[in-house]
């Protein structure tokens, strides 16, 4: 199957606890990061990092050590960047 183009979609299910999961698409070999980030911008965690080939992905991130409150998840993944908002409630 054909990507055509790259893609991050809302998180599933928002608001969550204590875990939900992401999905992005891309359409070629990239070098993809996948990272959570408070809503002062202090990056939180590293959900991936790596080579990946064209297609499909979803990654389950767990909320665990995190409050109460408004996060972002930013992929990037050659040109792309892209980024999405979240809400933990506890």
């Amino acid at each position: 199957m054909l990507f055509r183009s790259f893609n991050l979609s809302q998180n599933y299910p928002n608001p969550f606890n204590p875990s939900t999961t992401i999905h992005y698409s891309i359409p070629e070999q990239s070098t993809v990061t996948l990272e959570i980030f408070d809503v002062l911008g202090r990056r939180v965690k590293v959900l991936v990092r790596e080579h990946k080939n064209a297609g499909n992905y979803k990654i389950e991130f767990r909320s665990q050590n995190l409050s109460s409150g408004i996060y972002f998840y930013r992929i990037k993944a050659g040109d792309f960047i892209d980024t999405k908002k979240m809400i933990l409630l506890r």
